[in-house]
């Protein structure tokens, strides 16, 4: 039978790496296409729902909208109605790759946006690299065109090399090499097939030009119109009226509201359920409706333990479709339960073993690109994720629902290829000012990386290219930071996997360490600052094996942070010296998830985040040491 096409529908994601402004280009999609009221509010960067989103200013999590275009392109097209424009705004961090091959999944082309002054970056050849091995057709936007520093003519030939790279002759004889370029400034509302002059603006005063570019070159939804129904889940939401939605992309068939299907499930049982409820978006809202075809974007309810890569389908001819494939999980971490004399201070916190095991599972179910492989203690979980960022960040939504735990340093997830081990490496791109070229150097070379390539773009900027393991990337964050005083940027996406490259000293300074419990004094900081930074305020409390500050020296140091001023009836001119302290380093979560080293861990609870040792026992952690240094004599 020939396959029937749907063209009142397109399926788009927009994808791109981290702030090249992807949520801002659908805030302008949806204000142009009439989806708000003209006196209604809505925030900036309207996709990014979560607090933890609009916080750090990336998206977290895949989400999806749809807008209804009516304009010249839909009635050229036949469509004097509109078009249904469903849009999928995917993460640009490379730690959050799970969530852009899902919705990658659900669409029939991309929007790849382009920063007109940055160019292509790590994830925008991750992203690209998924798109085009799925034979899905690309509509290239340079973003950004109004940025003063942009050089739109470079960057259109830095992407075209990045396909050439990317694309074998087969897909470039098929045509994946011809797609229309729009030049575009997000933030105005504006789009141009015309190239506009570095830091110019495009010709036109719309989106127009982009929402013709998709109806042209992103093919409607195809579907046999004798096949029973399938549609795929490939997101899950949670509902406080209807518990768990299933979010489903229909490839054949329809499906209805109140109808029996047939639910494949993961581990090719086939069990019987019933739809309760059907839901599609409008805009930013979900609203009900009683059917759904081929191309439709939908949330249904009714089936409480339905996951992700399931399939629902008709209940007398079930033919499921492929499950849904993540990359493997490249960094590690372990999570138990909080073992510090502070635990459970802070009314209504959860701290037992058994509700933080169902969180991690909860986390599990809707999150692909999570695993969490079981281990041999009751109170610890290993838990395994792209990059450290998805895993700080499932850590900090766990301390804001009310969650106390202890967190490991985070370690990479190896592999035995002919019985040698490997390590994950990652490609790392760093923008700077030329004259921290030495220092980024020297700092990337401690770490095992080897430099691939060097531009200088004549601006006094310069960008690097290096190949380096994900161990040594672990920490590197701040101390870049602090070697480029603030001005460096660096970005970094999985590589492969390569032989373990040996041991890594990333960290130069010990640490100083609490020798008892009690409250911190300004007098006892006043007099250890000479000895490095501190990671506190005075009063603070304190218990023994909890780091309190960093050494400036390479060993660890027991201090007394709690001695007072022994008070006397002596008064002398220079007994009452005002106490000048240095302000503290207040640290967050994921800093300190980068300074604990092995032997350390992270005590993380709704209201502090504390970096103590795994021993607290001076002693004991004293014995320790000895055996090994005795140890390493013999």
């Amino acid at each position: 039978m020939p396959m029937q096409t749907r063209g009142d529908i397109r399926n788009v994601a927009i994808v791109a790496h981290v702030d090249h402004g992807k949520t801002t280009l659908v805030d302008a999609m949806l204000w142009q296409s009439g989806a708000f009221g003209a006196h209604q509010h809505v925030d900036e960067r309207a996709m990014d729902s979560g607090d933890l989103e609009r916080e750090k200013g990336i998206t977290i999590l895949a989400k999806n909208t749809a807008v209804r275009y009516k304009g010249p392109a839909a009635v050229k097209a036949g469509h004097p109605d509109g078009v249904t424009v469903n849009i999928i705004d995917t993460p640009g961090h490379a730690d959050f790759g799970g969530e852009v091959e899902r919705g990658l999944s659900m669409v029939d082309g991309v929007v790849l946006l382009v920063d007109a002054s940055e160019g292509p970056l790590p994830q925008t050849r991750f992203v690209l690299r998924k798109a085009l091995a799925a034979k899905l057709p690309v509509i290239l936007c340079i973003n950004k065109v109004d940025r003063p520093d942009s050089r739109i003519a470079e960057v259109v030939d830095e992407t075209y090399e990045l396909f050439m790279d990317l694309l074998d002759d087969a897909a470039m004889s098929s045509g994946q090499l011809d797609f229309p370029i729009v030049y575009a400034s997000a933030r105005a509302g504006r789009a141009s097939l015309t190239r506009p002059e570095n830091g110019g603006m495009p010709d036109e005063g719309s989106l127009e030009t982009l929402f013709a570019a998709i109806l042209e070159t992103i093919p409607a939804p195809e579907f046999d119109d004798q096949a029973p129904l399938q549609a795929h889940v490939t997101n899950l939401d949670a509902s406080p009226f209807l518990g768990r939605l299933a979010l489903c992309r229909v490839y054949n068939g329809t499906i209805k509201k109140g109808q029996q299907a047939a639910w494949c499930r993961a581990d090719g049982t086939v069990e019987r359920v019933k739809i309760t409820e059907l839901l599609m978006t409008e805009a930013l809202e979900r609203k009900p409706v009683d059917s759904a075809g081929p191309g439709d974007i939908i949330a249904l309810a009714g089936i409480p333990e339905i996951t992700i890569g399931e399939t629902l389908t008709d209940p007398d001819n079930p033919v499921p479709l492929p499950l849904i494939t993540v990359d493997e999980p490249a960094i590690s971490m372990t999570i138990g339960t909080n073992t510090s004399p502070l635990v459970g201070r802070t009314k209504g916190t959860k701290v037992t073993a058994r509700l933080i095991k169902d969180r991690i599972e909860r986390e599990l179910v809707g999150n692909v690109s999570i695993q969490a492989p079981p281990t041999e203690s009751p109170n610890s979980w290993e838990v395994q994720g792209r990059g450290e960022l998805a895993l700080a960040i499932l850590v900090e939504q766990m301390r804001r629902e009310g969650y106390e735990m202890t967190v490991g340093k985070p370690q990479v997830v190896t592999r035995v290829v002919d019985a040698k081990i490997h390590e994950p490496f990652e490609r790392l791109t760093i923008d700077a000012p030329e004259e921290y070229l030495g220092a980024i150097t020297q700092l990337l070379a401690v770490r095992k990386g080897r430099m691939e390539q060097m531009t200088n773009h004549g601006t006094g900027w310069v960008r690097m290219e290096f190949v380096v393991p994900s161990r040594g990337l672990i920490g590197f964050r701040t101390e870049f930071l602090t070697d480029t005083r603030g001005t460096g940027i660096a970005n970094h996406v999985f590589e492969d996997y390569e032989p373990w490259v040996g041991e890594l000293k990333t960290r130069q300074n010990g640490s100083l360490v609490a020798d008892r419990t009690g409250a911190a004094t300004s007098y006892a900081m006043f007099n250890l600052q000479e000895r490095g930074a501190m990671f506190l305020e005075p009063t603070t409390e304190v218990y023994e094996g909890m780091i309190v500050g960093e050494n400036a020296r390479v060993e660890d140091m027991d201090v007394n942070i709690c001695k007072e001023r022994k008070l006397t009836n002596v008064r002398s001119a220079t007994s009452e010296v005002l106490e000048r302290l240095v302000p503290s380093r207040k640290l967050s979560l994921e800093q300190a998830l980068e300074f604990c080293r092995e032997d350390e861990c992270v005590e993380v609870t709704p209201v502090a985040v504390r970096i103590r040792k795994l021993v607290l026992a001076q002693h004991e952690r004293a014995r320790t040491a000895a055996r090994a240094k005795t140890a390493a004599k013999s």
